[in-house]
């Protein structure tokens, strides 16, 4: 009776349960917005250790003095559920949704690495040069853009054709070279 008893009595009322990871969801949601896309990005083993350890720094905001298991249910059905309501709020309202959650940053424009927007999001030309090889790229010189979403993410583009672009072109030139031969046969 005493182990069911532990797992299930709650010590703290059940809107404090609630409300505790509602106000470290929004905390830390305005904090990773302030501190910019990088820490999003996960590029270096710092950005990942910081991000792994918010989540044991705010546990015990979170939880409280609650260790049963349905305060653990409850503390992460109201992170879930609030998670919910602002992506579903968000989604409605795309004004907002760019102002919470940013704009993209053009890194690398017509093959030219943009220093200010490096500086601005705190990352440097090798760690750019690490993420354009890990995509397949022969690095940041081989970039005709780059350009860091607002949830971390990088979209690049070769300056030169990929090779589904070349092979697209040669096709397209052969199928015009036979329709002029076809032409030709006709009389």
């Amino acid at each position: 009776m005493h182990l069911t008893h532990d797992m299930f009595l709650i010590p703290i009322p059940i809107l404090e349960k609630i409300i505790r990871p509602v106000l470290v969801y929004v905390f830390l949601v305005l904090l990773l917005r302030v501190f910019g896309k990088r820490e999003l990005a996960q590029l270096n083993p710092f950005d990942f250790v910081v991000l792994i350890s918010l989540s044991n720094t705010v546990q015990n905001a979170i939880i409280g003095d609650d260790n049963s298991v349905a305060g653990g249910f409850i503390g992460a059905f109201a992170l879930m559920f609030c998670n919910y309501l602002v992506v579903r709020f968000l989604f409605r309202h795309r004004r907002l949704d760019q102002v919470v959650t940013g704009t993209p940053t053009v890194l690398v424009k017509d093959g030219k690495v943009q220093h200010d927007a490096l500086a601005k999001e705190l990352i440097t030309v090798p760690e750019l040069d690490v993420v354009a090889r890990r995509q397949g790229f022969d690095g940041v010189h081989s970039l005709e853009q780059c350009i860091l979403e607002p949830g971390g993410a990088f979209v690049m583009k070769s300056r030169e054709p990929s090779e589904n672009d070349r092979r697209y072109q040669e096709i397209v030139a052969m199928l015009g070279e036979i329709s002029r031969k076809v032409d030709g046969l006709r009389p």
